[in-house]
């Protein structure tokens, strides 16, 4: 049996991004709690998370040579 692969569309960072969004727009829905702060907090994680890998792959990040 062959395995399916399948090719991502988006990267890593366009996806955290999109999944912040996500994440954001449910967490409007529903009423200041408990569970509205986790979903909150996630986004916010998922949006750093984003930022570090753009960071990480910058030009200026470098090794000496």
């Amino acid at each position: 049996m062959q395995r399916r692969r399948f090719k991502d569309v988006l990267t890593i960072p366009d996806r955290l991004i999109q999944e912040a969004d996500r994440l954001r727009s449910e967490a409007k829905k529903l009423p200041p709690g408990i569970e509205r702060y986790e979903l909150e907090r996630e986004a916010r994680q998922a949006e750093t998370a984003a930022h570090l890998d753009q960071w990480l792959k910058s030009p200026g990040l470098r090794s000496p040579q």
